[in-house]
């Protein structure tokens, strides 16, 4: 009896793992299509159509919007419906949190299409070559260095074509958000 209840005890020590849910962090970009004030949450309707609701969090940042900050008043930081984002969450199990929302399109993050030509040592900066030719430097944000050193470790190409989504601050470039082109 005692042998079967030490087996018992050994098998369900090794099967908890298995029910550990792992956080995931990613990126969505699309449209708002709804705010809830009440619940905090955001709905977002990416390009497949699928709609997403994440929750804000206290310490949620929103970049691209004028005169908002994190700490607003306002829940969302100026953030509206219709507004075309890219939100950085987590997510653990089915419920997403919003970390950072970067407002792109109109009034929002500036946008650039280049070349990587490299990243910069601990993958802080990113260098690109534009159209133009001419050759820029861009300082990432902690979520952009994340997805930058995400890419890289998949074996993405260091002289892909991507969009920069960023801001300029203290006469630098702050790169908040980038895509590969597709």
């Amino acid at each position: 009896m005692l042998k079967n209840m030490f087996l018992s005890a050994a098998l369900a020590a090794l099967a908890l793992p298995a029910f550990a849910v792992e956080e995931r962090h990613g990126i969505l970009v699309g449209e708002v299509l709804k705010l809830d004030a009440a619940t905090r949450t955001v709905v977002v309707k990416v390009a497949d159509g699928t709609r997403h609701t994440l929750r804000f969090a206290k310490n949620t940042a929103v970049h691209g919007m004028k005169g908002t900050a994190v700490g607003a008043a306002d829940a969302f930081h100026g953030l509206k419906e219709g507004s075309e984002v890219a939100v950085h969450y987590t997510a653990k199990g089915t419920e997403e949190t919003a970390r950072e929302v970067d407002h792109i399109g109109q009034d929002g993050l500036k946008a650039t299409e280049a070349t990587v030509t490299g990243i910069g040592r601990g993958g802080k900066t990113l260098v690109v070559k534009t159209a133009k030719g001419t050759e820029e430097t861009y300082r990432l944000t902690g979520n952009a260095a994340r997805d930058a050193g995400k890419d890289l470790a998949k074996g993405a190409k260091k002289s892909g074509k991507v969009t920069v989504y960023y801001t300029e601050e203290g006469g630098h470039k702050i790169a908040h958000f980038f895509k590969r082109a597709i």
